[in-house]
């Protein structure tokens, strides 16, 4: 009979083997940069290529509302680009800036939500109180993810983790105006998917183990996302929406 010896150096030479965080710096500025095209290629035709403040929007809260998401995707390349370049002192004193550029988003995300509503805006043929629903839950989803970042902030695979799936929340609104999508809601979520797929992916390769925040996180926007749409054609729904629409008129 023989027994296997395990050597304690092999074995932690294999731990050490593993990529580990030593790529997290290239990894999420590639994917800020891909939310940066992924965003462009939504509103390029209708806001940016459109003279951004002079594109033909329908009202004031829509232009301040699409300055501050565009803001929050420059912050993000810009954090994630100091990150890569050492400057974690500017990242931390800029990242409070962030928080409350992201407060703010929450807010002008439901009023511009509740101006559509009034305008009986969304895509053709929607019941816009229906609709109602999508942008609130995006809204939602993003202020619960980036509020657990800044509290997770000293702990930087979390906090990082926090922002980027916060990110893809409202990523769905680029998503569904690509014109291979067309308005089509699934189809626009699946799009966004991809994101957290390819931070599945990297954590698998870098440390053989989804962060708990990846599988938590992506868990709360895929579950929040899928029950949105039976809520929102609830009458129960309806009623408060028709209620809003009537108080916001």
């Amino acid at each position: 009979m023989s027994t296997a010896v395990v050597h304690p150096a092999k074995s932690e030479k294999v731990v050490n083997a593993l990529p580990g965080r030593r790529y997290d710096h290239f990894f999420f500025p590639v994917m800020a940069w891909l939310m940066l095209a992924t965003v462009f290629e939504g509103f390029a035709r209708t806001y940016y290529l459109a003279g951004v403040f002079h594109a033909p929007l329908p009202s004031l809260i829509i232009h301040v509302h699409g300055a501050a998401f565009s803001c929050w995707i420059l912050l993000l390349i810009a954090q994630t680009s100091l990150v890569l370049a050492g400057r974690v002192d500017i990242h931390r004193r800029l990242g409070i800036a962030g928080f409350g550029l992201a407060c703010l988003m929450v807010i002008l995300g439901v009023m511009a939500a509740t101006d559509s509503l009034v305008r009986g805006g969304g895509p053709p043929g929607r019941d816009v109180r229906f609709f109602y629903i999508v942008p609130l839950t995006a809204v939602l989803i993003f202020g619960t993810l980036i509020a657990s970042a800044f509290r997770a902030r000293s702990d930087s695979p979390a906090h990082k983790r926090f922002i980027l799936i916060g990110t893809v929340a409202i990523l769905l609104a680029a998503t569904a105006r690509w014109p291979n999508v067309n308005r089509n809601l699934r189809l626009a979520e699946n799009y966004t998917y991809i994101f957290l797929l390819l931070l599945v992916i990297y954590d698998l390769w870098s440390t053989r183990r989804i962060h708990r925040v990846t599988l938590w996180g992506s868990g709360f926007l895929i579950l929040m996302q899928q029950i949105s749409v039976p809520i929102g054609q609830t009458a129960a729904w309806h009623a408060f929406a028709g209620w809003v629409q009537s108080m916001a008129g």
